[in-house]
């Protein structure tokens, strides 16, 4: 437990800054609310008495250094994090404090790991970016997958959501990483991420039950690409999503998630499943769970938690799973996720 420890959360306020605040409570932590909306951090303060609210802008570093006074960790929910990583991380490492984020967007991800590596193992500190459903969780899959092995010829995560309503972050961190892209995809082949033009395939993934096949769009890809590689020697990684989630995000008019439980979770449900494939053997790991942003938030903290406790394997910019011991974290997130090792692929 947290044991009053306190952890800064940047942009509290936020879809998944909320529930990572709530975990953290939960959990014996003592959440420091830090944003730049000062009115959008009175009401939180209003609805989580007790707890102190630091107003803080990334374009102010004297303002991040304030709020991150007598933080033990960091955790960083404010994206587009092509804009806020790097104030953050560069802040963290002032305080001399351990890093983690959420972030999805592929190049902010590249970022973190090619202008923060050095500096932070010099530091002797821990940056984790990707912390959460994309990026973190299917990194640990991942590794848990791959069991003994230290090299696989193949790695594929795809997701199988019911519906996917994105927030106003999602939508506003896909602009950034569009932008960066100038219009193209991109896509982790040859060792290497790739952008191309090419037409995204429609095929079929066998999911395992209850969800069963379904129609997904090929090369949808996610941070994975960056967490995986940047640890495990798999020249390809391969994401998929679910068709009708990837026409749920990019609808004109999609609609930000609706809680229907009292922890504010929405009723999307998802499925990750997990295949690498190395000569003609293959092994498959899968999770299922509910609500792609509350899951981050025990992702997250699960992870300051470890850091904290000095359960990590590394210094430096890391991923889950070179960080972490893969197997024994999912398992700790057994309240939140069900995880399931087919016997036939054990390898």
């Amino acid at each position: 437990m947290g044991s009053g420890r306190n952890v800064a959360v940047f942009g509290a306020y936020g879809h998944t800054g909320r529930f990572v605040v709530a975990e953290l409570r939960e959990r014996g932590y003592v959440p420091v609310l830090l944003g730049r909306d000062q009115d959008k951090l009175v009401a939180l303060v209003e609805a989580h008495p007790g707890l102190e609210a630091r107003q803080a802008s990334v374009d102010d570093a004297a303002s991040l250094d304030r709020a991150l006074s007598g933080a033990d960790a960091v955790i960083n929910c404010a994206g587009p994090f092509a804009t806020t990583g790097a104030p953050l991380i560069e802040a963290a490492l002032r305080a001399g404090i351990p890093y983690v984020d959420v972030a999805a967007e592929i190049e902010a991800n590249v970022d973190t790991f090619a202008h923060f590596a050095e500096r932070a193992r010099a530091a002797g500190t821990v940056v984790v970016p990707a912390m959460a459903f994309y990026g973190g969780l299917g990194d640990l899959l991942v590794t848990t997958a791959m069991g003994d092995w230290t090299a696989a010829d193949e790695a594929h995560i795809a997701y199988g959501l019911s519906s996917w309503h994105p927030t106003a972050g999602t939508l506003a961190a896909g602009m950034v990483s569009g932008r960066r892209r100038g219009g193209r995809r991109v896509r982790f082949t040859g060792g290497r991420l790739e952008y191309h033009d090419d037409a995204l395939p429609t095929l079929e993934w066998p999911f395992p039950a209850p969800l069963g096949p379904q129609s997904v769009i090929g090369e949808f890809t996610m941070a994975d690409v960056v967490t995986v590689p940047s640890h495990l020697a798999v020249p390809e990684v391969r994401t998929y999503m679910t068709a009708k989630a990837a026409a749920d995000l990019s609808a004109p008019d999609a609609s930000a998630p609706a809680a229907v439980d009292e922890r504010g979770r929405s009723a999307q449900t998802f499925v990750v499943d997990v295949l690498v494939r190395s000569g003609g053997t293959e092994r498959r790991v899968a999770a299922t769970g509910q609500d792609i942003y509350a899951i981050s938030a025990p992702l997250a903290v699960e992870a300051v938690d470890r850091i904290l406790t000095g359960r990590t394997r590394a210094t430096g910019v890391v991923s889950a799973g070179a960080v972490f011991d893969a197997p024994d974290f999912l398992r700790a997130l057994s309240s939140h996720l069900s995880v399931h090792v087919p016997v036939d692929a054990r390898g």
